[in-house]
């Protein structure tokens, strides 16, 4: 009994330790979302996006990069896109880089697996857009696309595009406004995610054996340095399953990528795992929503099929030019997480300006007006996060309480 509250506590500690690690970041990261989000509109984005050109996918590339990286937001703003006339591969190319492409998720990814992975995470991010391209081009489906616009029953609307200058918007406290409320629903998308990725990232950490992870991941363990074809093939079609077990979206899951290569899972099947945020099945739902289930289910096909080779040609890649890091120098369950050192300054810093943010949001400017569409979320499936996050408050509280007094 005496080991079981033992590794609550550590698992507790564990879990917060983690989180003090990454607060200055995701508070940057959704800052600077939050920023370009208010001060580049979607209005703007839809008038250069309308054609198949390569231009057009190199717009809707940058446009993801400056986006928010919450799954939900970047699902919704695509279909928004493409229902006001942006090309269909435009439309995935936002989708996917405003999944694995933002700053805010490199920022997460250099703290927790270091620049190699980070260099991964980018590279994979325009792999993955270049592979859809080229499959959309081969398969050319054209009706797929007519069906889906017509499900959208897009109205066409002329709209006014903002004509402030980007200096005048700048300016704006009405627009400083804008950007506190939309920090804080950043946070709001994606509050209950990140307290349950890493309260099992705690979990894992302290619980789960390395066998498990030997037998998920098949010829895994400490010391692995080479990995067959067979046994990476299988990583990057595992790493999905394990992603859509933890309910979790990628902000939440990168201490659980972390962990894994720390427990010898190749750099394939973390990279899988870390870029399947987009097919789970509350994903397959809401795009069926939008699109049918047809669509849906094909653009489960492209992006499962564009993950699996970019994570195969990252890791070959990577290998070839002797990048991929050792799985034992990513073992951050051994660091002394609460010490006065940068990570403590910048958080403060960046608390800070959190506080600033949401004084201009909802005290300065409480009487303005700011809504961003979002994907229809699964009452139920939202319903159980709340659940589970707050069951994780109650597991950490008297986890810390029992570290302190066993």
């Amino acid at each position: 009994m005496n080991q079981f509250l033992n590794q609550w506590g550590e698992a507790a500690y564990t879990t917060l330790g983690f989180f003090w690690m990454a607060v200055w970041a995701f508070i940057l990261g959704y800052a600077i979302s939050s920023m370009i989000q208010v001060f580049i509109t979607e209005k703007r984005m839809q008038k250069v996006m309308g054609n198949k050109s390569g231009k057009s996918v190199l717009l809707g590339t940058f446009f993801g990069f400056i986006s928010s990286s919450c799954s939900f937001s970047a699902l919704a703003t695509s279909k928004s896109l493409f229902q006001k006339g942006a090309s269909f591969v435009s439309s995935i190319a936002f989708l996917l880089a405003s999944t694995n492409l933002v700053i805010e998720l490199g920022i997460i990814i250099s703290i927790f697996l270091g620049w190699q992975f980070v260099v991964g995470e980018y590279l994979g991010g325009i792999l993955l857009i270049l592979l859809s391209w080229f499959l959309i081009r081969i398969i050319k489906p054209k009706k797929l696309i007519k069906n889906a616009r017509h499900n959208l029953n897009s109205s066409h609307e002329q709209e006014q595009l903002d004509q402030k200058t980007f200096t005048e918007k700048i300016k704006s406290e009405e627009n400083w406004a804008k950007v506190g409320k939309q920090f804080a629903m950043e946070w709001k998308m994606v509050w209950k995610d990140v307290t349950v990725g890493f309260t099992i990232a705690g979990i894992v950490a302290a619980f789960v054996p390395d066998s498990f992870f030997q037998t998920l991941f098949i010829n895994t363990g400490d010391g692995q340095e080479s990995f067959g074809f067979l046994t990476l093939l299988e990583h990057v079609f595992v790493g999905p399953v394990a992603a859509f077990l933890t309910f979790i979206g990628s902000m939440g899951n990168i201490p659980l990528a972390a962990l894994l290569f720390g427990k010898g899972v190749s750099f394939a099947g973390v990279m899988a795992f870390i870029f399947s945020d987009l097919v789970v099945f509350p994903v397959l739902r809401i795009n069926a929503k939008y699109y049918g289930w047809r669509m849906s289910f094909f653009i489960l096909f492209l992006l499962f099929t564009s993950l699996v080779v970019t994570s195969l040609l990252l890791h070959y890649g990577f290998n070839w030019l002797d990048l991929i890091p050792e799985s034992n120098s990513t073992n951050i369950t051994e660091k002394e997480h609460f010490k006065i050192d940068y990570t403590f300054y910048l958080n403060l810093v960046f608390l800070a300006l959190s506080g600033v943010l949401i004084y201009f949001g909802f005290y300065k400017g409480k009487d303005v007006m700011h809504h961003k569409e979002m994907a229809p979320k699964s009452p139920m499936l939202e319903k159980v996060l709340k659940w589970f996050a707050i069951v994780s408050y109650v597991w950490l509280t008297i986890g810390i309480t029992l570290r302190y007094l066993i």
